[in-house]
């Protein structure tokens, strides 16, 4: 079977491209280093989709800052799903994320609502996957939540407690 994974050069999509072409598929690792522009409907993305059964969509938002994140999940599933119904994918698998429908003041979280909205409403059958964060991400995560070598928690300490 023709499996596309989009993001298929990225962390997650290499680790997947990997495990399907042990199991026999033939797998295209769609990403724009490969040539494939699916964000903005540009590039081989026609070509690599040309035969192909299923398409794992596991690409990310460069910016995980609400609006560029709707812009980039909107554009380019939208793409995707209009290129996938051209050359006749018969099913559309998409990662995305646990909570996401609790977590709607999270702009990235309405994001990838709107993704999956895109999704659910397209002709294509689907499967939505919802993962909880990767530990490949905890350093990222880290990074992101200290300032050097300090955690900042929001809380100030109440000086006759001694801490500074």
């Amino acid at each position: 079977m023709k499996i596309v994974v989009i993001g298929g050069t990225g962390l997650i999509g290499s680790k997947l491209v990997a495990k399907l072409r042990e199991q026999g598929h033939e797998v295209v690792a769609a990403a724009p280093n490969s040539g494939v522009q699916h964000h903005h409907g540009r590039g081989r993305g026609r070509r690599a989709l040309k035969s192909a059964s299923v398409v794992v969509d596991v690409s990310n938002s460069p910016s995980l800052e609400g609006e560029p994140a709707l812009a980039f999940f909107e554009t380019s599933t939208g793409n995707l799903l209009a290129a996938e119904a051209k050359a006749g994918v018969r099913h559309h698998v998409a990662l995305s994320v646990v909570g996401t429908d609790r977590l709607s003041e999270s702009g990235y979280f309405r994001a990838k609502i709107a993704q999956e909205k895109l999704i659910t409403g397209s002709s294509i059958p689907y499967s939505i996957v919802h993962a909880t964060q990767f530990y490949e991400f905890v350093k990222s995560i880290a990074a992101a939540a200290t300032d050097g070598n300090r955690v900042p928690t929001g809380a100030r300490a109440h000086p006759a407690h001694g801490v500074r």
